[in-house]
């Protein structure tokens, strides 16, 4: 909905993709849906669930076996977005590095846009 002809509205690097793959393999589920909503210290926090069924209405990125859908009300909050998945001694997680975040709070999980 709002992307460029020829550009993936997110992206994913390969260790995003290959977790993604992984944990839709393990679940048997269609993908990962990610979102936003108000929350947070900073005002809005992402939103990760994964589905059983895509919307029609979501835009889905696929690469390498792993499928990402992206919520209606988000893709604008959204577009430009890589997905990384990272594994650290303390904590393994999605990372998310949105060229559209003004604002992050100190734990990195709430997010500001600009305008908002």
């Amino acid at each position: 909905m709002f992307g460029i002809p020829g550009k993936q509205a997110v992206t994913m690097t390969p260790a995003a993709a290959k977790q993604i793959a992984k944990l839709m393999d393990q679940g048997g589920t269609k993908g990962l849906r990610i979102g936003v909503k108000k929350g947070g210290c900073a005002g809005m926090e992402y939103t990760m669930d994964y589905v059983q069924e895509v919307d029609p209405n979501d835009e889905v990125v696929e690469q390498d076996g792993a499928r990402v859908m992206i919520a209606p009300m988000a893709q604008m909050f959204l577009f430009g977005t890589e997905i990384d998945y990272e594994v650290a001694l303390l904590e393994s997680g999605f990372k998310f590095r949105n060229p559209n975040v003004t604002e992050a709070c100190g734990c990195g999980e709430s997010i500001k846009f600009e305008g908002m």
